[in-house]
């Protein structure tokens, strides 16, 4: 009896030992996702969101070098149709970083930004499939301060250089299919300090007004590519990279707004930059 007991108190011990460090983890993790509980009815209600990490994916550094510019990669595993992706970093200030609704010139919802992240977060991805389902994968993020960084340049400069474009399109590549298919990968990058609002001007010691790219339009000669809706988290001089199925003629064209008002348009050919 004296052997049984003494078993069981070990056994108990043991238990305790466990419960101690699985308790606060999970508590840990559950606090984590406690933000996103409150994101996910404002933006979605009560529709339910699946997990799609069986074909979707989401990179980001564990460890950012600099929180204001995080380097973010989605993709899509091939033969999934995705329409719509809408991009969160549960805790900034403004969380929804971007929303993307893909057109018929894209063969791939997968693509690559960079964005800003304020302090320890999950930066989630939440896609839309032609059935209408909702998916989400997310990755943990440790960085802090990435919205109220200073630009890296004087706001002067960053005027003179406001909307200017540059388009880079890359070499065909990838499976024979999608060499067949004309599905190329091109980038996008924007002139634009994408103010937060947050941001503290060091000689004024003033708060910088918010003044950031709100819209981006990617056509394929008539046929739509991409349209994002974005925000202050998306980092200064917006940077995009995507697909698009090449025709091998006509123009690439880019619209953009920002919040002030302004409009930025650009135009070139596929065959170079």
């Amino acid at each position: 009896m004296t052997h049984f007991r003494n078993v069981a108190i070990a056994g108990f011990m043991v238990l305790a030992v466990l419960l101690s460090v699985w308790v606060p983890a999970a508590s840990a993790a559950d606090k984590r996702d406690q933000t996103w509980l409150e994101l996910k009815g404002e933006f979605f209600d009560d529709t339910a969101i699946l997990d799609g990490s069986d074909f979707l994916s989401i990179k980001a550094p564990t460890r950012a070098d600099d929180a204001a510019i995080v380097p973010v990669e989605f993709s899509v595993k091939p033969g999934r149709k995705v329409e719509r992706v809408v991009l969160f970093v549960d805790e900034n200030p403004v969380p929804m970083a971007a929303d993307i609704t893909f057109g018929p010139a894209s063969p791939t919802a997968s693509f690559s930004t960079r964005l800003r992240v304020n302090s320890y977060s999950y930066i989630r991805a939440v896609a839309q499939t032609q059935d209408g389902k909702l998916h989400m994968t997310k990755t943990y993020v440790k960085a802090s301060g990435g919205c109220s960084a200073p630009a890296n340049k004087d706001l002067a400069a960053a005027k003179a250089a406001l909307g200017k474009m540059k388009l880079r399109l890359f070499p065909q590549s990838g499976t024979a299919s999608a060499i067949q298919s004309g599905a190329r990968q091109a980038q996008i990058m924007i002139r634009h300090p994408n103010s937060s609002g947050f941001q503290m001007d060091q000689v004024t010691m003033l708060y910088i007004p918010a003044h950031f790219v709100d819209f981006i339009e990617v056509r394929q000669g008539d046929q739509l590519v991409m349209k994002l809706e974005g925000g202050i988290s998306l980092s200064e001089n917006p940077n995009l990279r995507f697909h698009y199925t090449s025709t091998g003629k006509g123009e690439i064209t880019v619209k953009a707004t920002d919040n002030e008002d302004g409009e930025f348009k650009r135009s070139w050919p596929t065959t170079g930059s």
